[in-house]
């Protein structure tokens, strides 16, 4: 029986977030939440302190990513609630659980409001536009049932954010209540039948393909025999990179964006796509298709988003991909120069198309462990350099804000992923435009004492707009920034700062930092334009 006590409802949020495990929060404390701060220490959890609300979210982002686990946030009333949603969306087209937590009006507060402070007309209805859920509880046990069920929906079936709002009075009355213990909620088992017919299905193609979206990070050791099994080349997507180690002779790619990456999927006769979207922000020129394509996902919904399957299955990725590695021995052996083919093909285009990047990418490799956490913003140097050139070996080891396509994204999500790996490295990558959308984080991280580098390559404003414009034959305008003096600026906010001349001072320079406890701000200045 659960056992029963008398508590604030603070302090019921806090002791049911202990009893999820969650482990650490990431958040400002402020007038109408301070209460919640009362019990935090007293179980255990950690509080991170971002220096702005989108921060806290943008490090719980990266806490999950990095964990598998969800992250949490915690903010104040009205305006921190707002500074926060840009990430929330963020993780929502991400398919990334977190949790935010916040103070909202009286229980009995008009509608019509009545001036208090941080009023505003519908918290939880703006919360409600980027979360799977958005929920304002009015009392203690449904206070103790919402975490319940939170964690429920973030932990089973396609993970997204949840945001749960306490009416601040709330807070501190008290009431007889029971915490609800953790639920577990077994994943879908596939259809046997429709499993054994894929299974049919590709071990009779001549040209088979795996796409493992990030759906896929849960079942990578399975993922890794199928393609084995099939001697198949493996793309993933952005949010898969890493699934499978990119040095694999196997793995193709992760930069769908480039023309070989559809010429693969219409070469192939059977594509297998797992967790997946099929989005455009993946296929920026139109989803290919191949002769035959078997969807597995989680999503009941999505599996017919993008891109009509011949063959869908509902499925969790572990439990489907297992399934099918049992039913596919034995597959006819087949030409293993195939992959190699296209991977060597895919290789050229991507050192093509990042050019101007691929001897910085190479240093930074040259650094890093196989284990290393890469968070990546909004930059060019990232999703025309880093996502082709620079490789990644471990689900969740390259953190980016697709779909929603935030800028300030890679800073605070490194802060996140840092404090949920104490020990492991972790770099952000970013330009110089994205970084002063976050760069306060800088103070945050120094805080912790973490050793973060942060490589800023800096093309003097927002590069990529500055294209669209010539593009579109527009005089570019508003993109054309001063650029900081971004060694000065790391100083001043308890960190350090190396202006890098070349790849070995780049290399040289983030293997120090990676020493170096707190941040350290690497920059690039990047090559002219061709």
């Amino acid at each position: 029986m659960p056992h029963q006590a008398v508590m604030t409802c603070a302090e019921v949020l806090v002791r049911s977030l202990a009893a999820h495990g969650v482990d650490t929060v990431f958040g400002i404390p402020g007038t109408h939440n301070i209460e919640i701060y009362r019990h935090l220490t007293g179980y255990g959890i950690r509080h991170v302190t971002p220096r702005h609300e989108q921060g806290a979210g943008y490090a719980a982002d990266g806490y999950a990513r990095t964990t598998g686990r969800p992250g949490v946030a915690v903010t104040t009333t009205g305006p921190a609630a707002m500074n926060i949603l840009a990430a929330v969306g963020q993780a929502y087209s991400d398919s990334v659980p977190i949790l935010v937590v916040a103070p909202g009006p009286p229980v009995r507060h008009p509608q019509r409001g009545t001036g208090m402070l941080h009023e505003m007309r519908d918290q939880r209805g703006a919360m409600a536009a980027v979360t799977n859920t958005a929920q304002r509880v009015t009392s203690h046990a449904e206070l103790a049932e919402a975490v319940a069920q939170a964690f429920v929906e973030m932990t089973s079936g396609r993970p997204r954010p949840v945001y749960l709002e306490v009416p601040l009075d709330l807070l501190v009355e008290v009431a007889d209540v029971s915490i609800v213990d953790p639920i577990y909620v077994a994943a879908p088992l596939p259809d046997p039948g429709l499993v054994a017919a894929s299974a049919r299905r590709l071990a009779e193609a001549s040209r088979p393909g795996l796409l493992l979206g990030g759906g896929s990070k849960c079942a990578a050791a399975d993922a890794l025999a199928v393609a084995g099994q099939l001697q198949a080349p493996v793309l993933t997507t952005t949010n898969g990179k890493g699934i499978m180690p990119e040095d694999h002779p196997l793995s193709v790619t992760a930069a769908l964006h480039l023309p070989g990456a559809a010429a693969l999927v219409e070469e192939c006769d059977v594509l297998l796509a797992v967790g997946t979207e099929l989005a455009p922000t993946d296929w920026w020129n139109g989803v290919p298709r191949p002769e035959f394509l078997i969807r597995f996902d989680i999503d009941t919904a999505q599996l017919v988003q993008n891109a009509r399957p011949d063959l869908a299955i509902h499925a969790d990725a572990r439990l489907g991909l297992a399934q099918l590695r049992s039913a596919l021995s034995p597959v006819p052996e087949r030409d293993a120069s195939r992959a190699g083919a296209w991977k060597s093909r895919l290789a050229g285009e991507a050192r093509a198309k990042g050019a101007r990047w691929v001897s910085m990418m190479e240093a930074i490799a040259s650094v890093l462990d196989r284990d290393a956490v890469v968070a990546a913003d909004n930059a060019m140097a990232c999703y025309y350099g880093a996502l082709g050139t620079l490789p990644v070996h471990v689900p969740g080891g390259f953190c980016f804000p697709t779909g929603f396509g935030t800028l300030g994204y890679a800073l605070p999500a490194a802060l996140g992923a840092a404090v949920a790996s104490p020990g492991r490295q972790v770099i952000a990558l970013v330009g110089d435009g994205g970084l002063m959308f976050s760069v306060q984080e800088l103070a945050a991280v120094a805080a912790e004492g973490i050793p973060l580098p942060v490589v800023v390559f800096v093309n003097g404003g927002y590069g990529e707009i500055r294209s669209n414009m010539r593009d579109a034959g527009i005089t570019p305008l508003a993109v054309d920034l001063p650029v900081p003096d971004f060694v000065a600026l790391a100083r001043s906010l308890g960190g350090d700062g190396v202006a890098c001349t070349g790849p070995e001072h780049l290399a040289e320079s983030l293997r120090a930092a990676l020493a170096r406890p707190g941040p350290t701000l690497l920059v690039v200045e990047e090559p002219a334009e061709a």
